[in-house]
């Protein structure tokens, strides 16, 4: 299905150069010399890089249907994650390159939402929170603070954050996985 330029929204998949991109962020713009025209950030699916493009106004490109799907993780060996379905059962494997950063918030037994454009996976979302346990942890000293510094904590995924001096090892944290900052103890 083909859109203009004038259709364009935040999130919004596009093919352009024979690739799948994402429309990061887009502006319109009207010269008061010269006919408008559309600057784009995309985000390219396979390899997460980011560009600047600009299109002319009206321009048509093709638009690709993006369809997440809750997918329950099982477990990963090392070379793939497992995850299935939970409404038809049916079990899938992804690549540890594929998954990349969201390994390190994934627990078995946790719900992920993968994107699928047609029937081939481009992306796979951790919950937006998780709650870990911390494994490992440098003490906090007698007179550190909750305004004090931070330190270092390993959790039980083996994802490190920047946590207060009061953590100790075996607390359970709640993270906020967009950007791996500490929220709470739980």
């Amino acid at each position: 299905m083909a859109v203009t330029t004038n259709q364009f929204k935040n999130g919004m998949c596009i093919v352009y150069s024979d690739k799948m991109w994402i429309i990061v962020d887009f502006q319109h713009v009207k010269p008061g010399k010269g006919g408008a025209f559309v600057r784009t950030k995309l985000k390219e699916l396979k390899t997460g890089r980011v560009v600047d493009v600009t299109f002319r106004a009206g321009e048509k490109l093709d638009d690709v249907r993006i369809e997440t799907r809750r997918l329950q993780y099982l477990y990963g060996d090392g070379a793939a994650y497992h995850f299935m379905d939970t409404a038809s059962y049916e079990q899938f494997e992804l690549t540890a390159d594929f998954v990349g950063d969201a390994a390190k918030w994934l627990k078995e037994n946790d719900e992920v939402q993968v994107m699928y454009a047609g029937d081939e996976a481009i992306g796979v979302e951790p919950p937006m929170f998780v709650e870990l346990a911390v494994t490992e942890t440098d003490p906090g000293f007698k007179g550190d603070t909750v305004q004090g510094g931070t330190k270092p904590a390993t959790l039980e995924t083996g994802a490190v954050v920047q946590v207060p001096m009061f953590v100790e090892t075996g607390d359970t944290l709640k993270i906020d996985t967009r950007d791996g900052s500490y929220i709470t103890r739980v």
